[in-house]
């Protein structure tokens, strides 16, 4: 289980999963239980950020944190890779559209005890050419709600692409964003404008903290792809780019093929220590205790 050390006004106390809002002369509980959302966004397609909540969430899972990865992606993203059934289950989407329904309702459990899944659902006025309906952000901070009363510690969401609609939304009740990017030269350029639109995001969420750029898809043996993850450390502050970077490699399809994480698989090892070196860095932004 994760605890959050003290941080501003909030803090939770040892052996006590409420988190509190630090008050003059005393505390006010913020939530029955204390979970971390943390949002995995990117201004565009194809930069590998399925695989990355994929495999950070069963990262999570698999260090003691009971985890719920939601698939936030209208197109389904996470359902696909994990379940070809995805699309006949209720889902956020449906959630969002329905006050009736309640986040357990939506649970899917895996072979993995402390991960679950909620799929995407039906997105109809949700989808990726519409503005969100108004009950989109109530709800989603109900289903934070009542994840957090479930004895959930860590929820993962995979958004689609871009910083709208669904997305904009999610991010305005996340804790935490993480934004994977491939490593090569034309993704690169667009990455200081996607962390200047995060930031002014944070006027509607001032709790929302950028955890940075994972670099994806790096090609060791491409000078390019090196070159690319080279000069986004070069233009970004230290702090923005995780030192974990995530390497292009057969695995990961193959994985996604079997519906599985990749460190599932029998030549997974090395994903395992990846994706656990990523989680442990970002406890460490967040203060986890692990």
């Amino acid at each position: 289980m994760i605890a959050l050390f003290e941080t501003g006004d909030r803090y939770l106390v040892p052996g006590d999963k409420r988190l509190f809002h630090r008050v003059p002369g005393g505390r006010v509980p913020m939530f029955l239980e204390a979970v971390v959302t943390i949002a995995i966004s990117s201004q565009k397609g194809g930069v590998g950020k399925t695989t990355v909540a994929i495999n950070l969430a069963y990262a999570f899972a698999r260090g003691g944190s009971r985890t719920v990865l939601v698939d936030a992606d209208p197109q389904g993203s996470v359902g696909l890779s994990l379940t070809r059934q995805s699309r006949l289950l209720t889902g956020l989407y449906d959630y969002i559209d329905d006050p009736a329904l309640r986040a357990e309702g939506l649970l899917v459990p895996t072979r993995m005890e402390t991960l679950s899944l909620i799929p995407a659902g039906q997105a109809s006025d949700y989808d990726l050419n519409a503005s969100a309906p108004a009950s989109g952000i109530a709800r989603l901070r109900c289903l934070h709600d009542e994840l957090a009363e479930g004895g959930v510690d860590v929820c993962l969401i995979d958004t689609a692409a871009g910083l709208f609609g669904a997305t904009a939304d999610v991010l305005s009740v996340s804790d935490a964003v993480l934004v994977p990017q491939q490593a090569e030269p034309l993704g690169i350029r667009s990455v200081p404008k996607m962390l200047e639109a995060l930031t002014r995001m944070r006027i509607a969420n001032p709790r929302l903290v950028i955890l940075g750029v994972v670099l994806t898809m790096m090609q060791e043996l491409l000078p390019e792809s090196q070159e690319s993850g080279k000069a986004l450390r070069a233009m970004m502050p230290r702090e923005m780019v995780m030192k974990t970077v995530i390497p292009r490699g057969d695995l990961f399809v193959k994985a996604s093929a079997r519906g599985l994480p990749a460190g599932v698989m029998e030549d997974g090892d090395e994903a395992l220590a990846l994706f656990d070196r990523l989680r442990i860095e970002i406890a460490g932004k967040l203060g986890f205790v692990l």
